[in-house]
């Protein structure tokens, strides 16, 4: 069993094997979506299950609502030169208003690429006639900007033919934007995938509505994460319908359980939920951060990925799943090989 260890900000530390990091989809390994494997954690009496994806609705009881996050993911690495020559690579992460984006400019490093050490120069010429102006930092951060595109197209449109997805270095070769996509997408915007949908399929949702349990969406897009800073989740822009609101509150009013799909649907139903704990529609920006002393109100489980060490998901994890079952389940993932990251292995959190 490997050791876990409570770090000095008090988040889940463990070593993590490098060939534990899920370096292409399942697919590629001669899997469905839907037969990664996924270990069920029971808060109730600590019970661990390892099962797959596939089954997904044998752990779920008619009434319950599973609520997934329809934002799709965009190309959204961009390549760009410096007035010197220098080539760099662009992470776009959120849209804050027309072509004006929260980015993080990168260095390539292989077939990855690494943060800068020294802030970009401010006007940066990209593909096909566009450039991008630097207007300053993004907040207090040392890695995110805010930046102006001048592109001759929509920026959804020059993007498909100029970007492509955000790739790490535990990614070993690109891989088209189609692998990085949920099936149930619905509009474009996520820098990065909301991962912890990857492994449904048109059957596994198709099966759970078959056994009376409801889905509904909610739309979070979700910025560049940091595999080298020790950050929390910076402002994004949710949107919870009405529609979804109102079951969200009526699966509680008769005593079913909300399962969110992914850390980012945590975050926008908390966002959504009054001191009162209703639920109500929400469309604006979002800066709540899910900890254990805070704790969830909307939410009774959790659908998600593995996540490193120290990272802020953490935090959020420990508030739905409680220490105690976040430590035992981490020491069990990491025993029995799971596999971490968008193209890896799930970890569904249940009451």
């Amino acid at each position: 069993m490997t050791a876990l260890a409570t770090s000095t900000s008090h988040r889940l530390s463990f070593d993590l094997p490098p060939d534990l990091e899920a370096s292409e989809p399942p697919e590629a390994r001669g899997l469905t979506r839907d037969a990664v494997r996924m270990l069920v954690a029971h808060r109730g009496d600590g019970r661990l299950v390892h099962s797959t994806f596939a089954l997904l609705p044998v752990f779920l009881e008619p009434g319950d609502l599973v609520v997934i996050n329809t934002s799709g993911t965009i190309p959204a690495a961009i390549d760009a030169v410096t007035p010197t020559g220098e080539a760099l690579v662009v992470h776009l992460s959120t849209q804050l208003a027309g072509n004006r984006w929260v980015l993080e400019p990168r260095r390539r490093a292989g077939h990855s690429t690494e943060r800068l050490a020294d802030a970009p120069p401010n006007h940066l010429s990209l593909a096909g006639g566009a450039a991008l102006t630097l207007c300053g930092p993004y907040r207090d951060s040392d890695r995110l900007f805010v930046g102006q595109l001048d592109l001759p197209q929509p920026v959804f449109t020059w993007l498909a033919v100029h970007g492509r997805p955000i790739r790490y270095r535990y990614v070993e070769k690109p891989w088209p934007v189609s692998a990085y996509q949920n099936v149930y997408v619905t509009e474009p915007g996520s820098a990065e995938m909301p991962s912890a949908g990857r492994p449904f399929t048109p059957d596994v949702i198709t099966r759970l509505v078959a056994k009376g349990i409801a889905v509904s969406p909610i739309v979070l897009h979700t910025g560049v994460a940091s595999l080298e800073a020790d950050e929390l989740p910076y402002p994004e822009h949710a949107m919870v319908p009405r529609f979804t609101a109102e079951r969200v509150n009526a699966t509680h009013g008769f005593g079913g359980r909300v399962i969110a799909v992914g850390t980012t649907v945590v975050r926008a139903l908390e966002s959504a939920t009054g001191p009162d704990g209703v639920v109500r529609p929400y469309d604006d920006w979002t800066d709540v951060v899910i900890t254990p002393e805070r704790g969830v109100r909307a939410v009774d489980g959790l659908l998600t990925g593995w996540h490193e060490p120290e990272a802020s998901h953490l935090l959020m994890l420990e508030a739905v799943a409680g220490r105690e079952l976040l430590e035992t389940s981490y020491e069990a993932s990491l025993a029995a090989g799971y596999r971490w990251h968008e193209f890896g292995d799930v970890h569904l959190i249940l009451p």
